[in-house]
């Protein structure tokens, strides 16, 4: 009998993917018993955050992927799911198309107070073992790990506007993959 896949989950805009997601993943990967963990962009928001291309998002991704040897990969499962871009149907999604799964979802604990908005978050906590990983700057009692860099997408747009490249917070192949396209005002 196999046992199964051991799958953890990292959402979110990456927009643009960074050292923080690295480091969340490396994390999770090495203390968690996670065999793989999933990369997955939001195709459509639920909150209405404004972002690159969804396929520019994914490509990011794959790039910030490359070092990690196969078990560190980018989902394009959102795009794939036909809904709102809910978490809860994500899994459902995911938990049909691979029963041979077993899913964990990463969270920040800076996201531990928008919880309350998140459509059936109680369901989802039975459909995944929820990993809330301590976030710089946002302690909280149900996080694990070290407090993990204080580095946001948000903060990286901000930089490049003012024309300072982030080269501390983002991998040089996800930098040159957004100057070549043009993102973020490179």
């Amino acid at each position: 009998m196999r046992l199964p896949v051991q799958v953890a989950l990292l959402g979110g805009s990456f927009n643009p993917p960074h050292v923080g997601h690295l480091l969340a993943a490396h994390y999770v990967r090495a203390t968690q018993g996670v065999d793989e963990v999933w990369l997955m962009p939001t195709f459509r928001h639920p909150f209405g955050k404004v972002t690159a291309p969804f396929e520019q998002r994914v490509r990011m991704c794959e790039l910030l992927c490359q070092d990690a040897a196969g078990w560190m990969k980018a989902s394009r499962v959102e795009s794939e799911v036909g809904k709102d871009g809910r978490t809860v149907d994500t899994l459902d999604f995911l938990r049909a198309r691979h029963p041979e799964h077993q899913f964990s979802l990463i969270i920040g604990s800076d996201i531990l107070k928008d919880l309350p908005s998140w459509k059936d978050f109680d369901r989802i906590e039975r459909m995944a073992r929820v990993l809330v990983l301590h976030r710089a700057g946002y302690p909280a009692d149900r996080a694990v790990g070290p407090p993990l860099a204080l580095v946001s997408s948000t903060e990286i747009r901000e930089r490049l506007a003012r024309g300072e490249l982030p080269s501390d917070l983002v991998p040089g192949t996800v930098l040159a993959y957004a100057r070549e396209h043009h993102l973020y005002g490179l």
